[in-house]
């Protein structure tokens, strides 16, 4: 019989002459639109803090006060005895800022997503996923033992298609359409004004995970939901992160009272995982506030997407169809990708190279993102940089 290093190392040799292996890079300073890592300081346009609060003195404040109150671990799952008062207060928040009747907490977007599909779907149910669905959805469905039907990115014919066949063969079963609000490596919006009515009229519930949205989508930064104008009648399931926006750690979902009572009786990802730290939760609460009243973050990023649109429009990148934080360049190969991130980290810019199986094979890409952190300035600086990486790159 082979060691486990026997069996495993071959795998390894092949993602690195494939160009798909995976590094950690070293960062030694807070969040921030220049970051040193492994070393060096660099202009950071990989972040996903769109509004710049990770490193925010307010919410820096917030965690060392409740830091200094609750200690550092949670101590136990929020069923036990680690849901604190500042856990309950950040639930109430998120539901009033949404508009709805209760919120929940998970200690990542990820559990939050596997632990609703699963607390909701069983075999005899379905599960619809847009084909760009983060991982999470994918794996919940996959988890669920429902059966699982993925339809064409943001293509409504290719869903209803599929819910019409499920009508015909099981029109009681429990049937879930899951999406993204904005999809993470694209940056272009789910068509969900769209997809409410279908699901409506096909009997099916509509989940949104507005990881990417929440914060910063939106007049008030409501989310994608606010951008389409709907309510928890078109969309009964939401789920959002705290990593992204919000600066923080952690995700909730948040609708109706059954829902939310269904989730803490029946999701194992939420009752046997220990809770947040509340040093993280108070910080949260904090952030929450910021989203509301500093509404020029949410401006200021606007402005800086336009600028960078512009500055990029007559550079020899494709880049993709994207009015969000989230400005991705077209590449192709993941060799070339990679060879590109490694030219602008040269010139100090960090920007990563996204490969399959994040991505489909043959759609290597910069995932670039801009925060309200970054300066008019450190924009033009990303886009002569990249003119100049992409000038190296013809010679």
């Amino acid at each position: 019989m082979r060691s486990l290093d026997q069996a495993l190392i071959p795998a390894l040799e092949q993602r690195r002459e494939e160009h798909l292996y995976r590094r950690r890079r070293l960062l030694a300073s807070a969040q921030g639109p220049e970051v040193l890592v492994d070393g060096q300081w660099c202009l950071n346009f990989c972040s996903n803090d769109y509004l710049g609060l990770a490193n925010h003195p307010q919410l820096v404040s917030a965690f060392k006060r409740a830091a200094d109150e609750y200690g550092v671990g949670s101590g136990a799952s929020h069923l036990v005895i680690g849901h604190s008062r500042v856990h309950q207060e950040l639930e109430e928040a998120l539901a009033d800022f949404c508009g709805r009747p209760r919120a929940l907490l998970f200690s990542s977007g990820y559990q939050a997503n596997l632990g609703t599909v699963n607390a909701l779907l069983g075999r005899n149910d379905f599960i619809f996923e847009d084909r760009l669905n983060h991982a999470s959805l994918l794996d919940g469905g996959l988890l669920s033992g429902a059966k699982m039907l993925r339809f064409a990115h943001n293509d409504s014919a290719s869903l209803a298609q599929r819910l019409n066949k499920a009508n015909e063969t099981a029109f009681e079963a429990r049937k879930l359409v899951a999406v993204d609000g904005i999809y993470s490596m694209d940056g272009d919006a789910a068509p969900i004004a769209e997809l409410a009515p279908l699901c409506h009229a096909q009997n099916a519930w509509l989940m949104v995970d507005d990881a990417h949205g929440f914060g910063v989508v939106g007049k008030t930064g409501r989310g994608s939901l606010e951008q389409a104008q709907l309510n928890m009648d078109d969309v009964p399931i939401l789920m959002g992160t705290l990593g992204k926006a919000l600066g923080t750690a952690g995700a909730f979902v948040t609708g109706s009272e059954a829902l939310i009572e269904t989730l803490i009786q029946s999701a194992r990802n939420y009752i046997y995982t220990t809770a947040m730290p509340p040093a993280v939760a108070a910080a949260t609460l904090v952030s929450l506030q910021l989203v509301v009243d500093e509404t020029w973050r949410r401006q200021h990023l606007q402005q800086l997407i336009r600028r960078f649109q512009q500055g990029v429009r007559d550079l020899p990148f494709e880049l993709m169809p994207s009015q969000t934080a989230i400005q991705p360049l077209l590449i192709g190969s993941s060799e070339k990708a990679v060879k590109l991130s490694e030219k602008l980290l040269a010139n100090r810019v960090l920007i990563g190279a996204i490969r399959p199986p994040t991505v489909a094979e043959g759609t290597a890409r910069l995932r670039i993102t801009l925060t309200a952190e970054h300066s008019e300035q450190q924009i033009d600086r990303l886009v002569s940089v990249l003119g100049s990486v992409a000038e190296s790159d013809d010679e």
